[in-house]
């Protein structure tokens, strides 16, 4: 892992530290000792369908690629690809998760990588949507300073710019050459290695790459299942966080779980920060307190939500990487 993530890991680990030492460790212990096995098992399965969800969703964007590959490969591909997500800073598990899709399938990297970006961009759509839903009601209801809404907007807009720029990228290939022309010159201008024929791979890399995202685009089976089922995935992951908090015989309205879901997305988009580890857990643990939560309870919630939700997944995507050969390994080891 680069020294730069240490230090930002360090610090976020730190400051949850510091609202566990400030909360009360023996507290947030008695905390999760009330909590209702039953909620939590539930909470649990929740989990595990979401895991079926995230393959189908997949599956259906593959699919319209012209990869033609069976559902249950695709549950460990899905698996790894979030666990190593959960590890690496910058999203490292999308291309491990289009190599070994393109290993497995014989089908060109270009074609698999696409399937996973158009994957991963379904969740913009209801990101956006809470997004603008958690602003609304931050000024209305929530209890959040000026500079946290203003955060909040800021953030959405440069999601939004930066989705219409990468989305333009990806179906314009004018657009899509020059960017891939001045990534090869720079490269070119710091390596020292053979280059004769780079741009050319590339920008051959680049037409499949785009090609393929054009037939994504024009699925139907993707707006009418995928898109909808991006939605369903995000509301299902809304309501694991509620059952949590019956657990602890505490109610907490949906619009302010939607916010901290949101808000702790926007976090774990942050390059620096492998998974948000230690920001999403304090920032969690924040606003349900703002929100009236007792803040042992926020704290007990906030454990068990990312035990399931985060260490559950990347403790089952780093276990199963093995199963994929070293090659995979190889791969991820210039992602930490």
């Amino acid at each position: 892992m680069r020294y730069h993530t240490l230090i930002f890991l360090a610090i976020g680990i730190g400051i949850l530290a510091l609202l566990v030492l400030f909360i009360g460790p023996v507290k947030i212990e008695e905390a999760i000792a009330m909590a209702n096995p039953l909620y939590v098992l539930l909470a649990l399965a929740i989990q595990f369908i979401l895991y079926l969800l995230w393959t189908v969703r997949w599956s259906i964007n593959i699919h319209a690629v012209g990869i033609s590959i069976k559902k249950m490969p695709l549950l460990p591909m899905t698996l790894v690809g979030k666990g190593i997500n959960n590890i690496t800073p910058a999203g490292g598990g999308e291309p491990v998760r289009a190599y070994i899709l393109s290993k497995f399938s014989q089908s060109p990297t270009e074609t698999s990588f696409a399937s996973v970006i158009a994957d991963r961009g379904l969740d913009t759509f209801p990101l956006f949507l809470l997004a603008i839903i958690t602003i609304i009601s931050a000024v209305l209801y929530l209890k959040l300073s000026f500079f946290l809404i203003l955060t909040l907007t800021i953030s959405l807009v440069i999601l939004v710019v930066l989705f219409i720029i990468g989305f333009y990228m990806s179906i314009n290939q004018k657009m899509g050459e020059k960017v891939t022309k001045w990534i090869v010159t720079i490269i070119k201008r710091f390596s020292k290695k053979e280059h004769s024929k780079l741009e050319k791979n590339a920008l051959d890399a680049l037409h499949g790459f785009q090609n393929s995202i054009r037939s994504v685009i024009k699925s139907r089976n993707v707006l009418l299942y995928a898109l909808p089922l991006s939605f369903l995935i995000w509301f299902i992951e809304i309501i694991r966080l509620y059952i949590i908090f019956l657990a602890f015989n505490t109610h907490v309205s949906l619009l302010v779980i939607a916010s901290v879901f949101v808000i702790s997305a926007l976090i774990a988009l942050i390059p620096l920060l492998p998974g948000g580890v230690g920001a999403v857990d304090g920032v969690m643990i924040i606003i349900f307190s703002i929100s009236g939560v007792p803040p042992s309870i926020s704290a007990a919630a906030t454990i068990i939500e990312r035990l399931i939700s985060f260490w559950l997944t990347s403790f089952i995507g780093v276990a199963l990487i093995p199963y994929y050969g070293s090659a995979v390994l190889d791969k991820l080891s210039g992602k930490i």
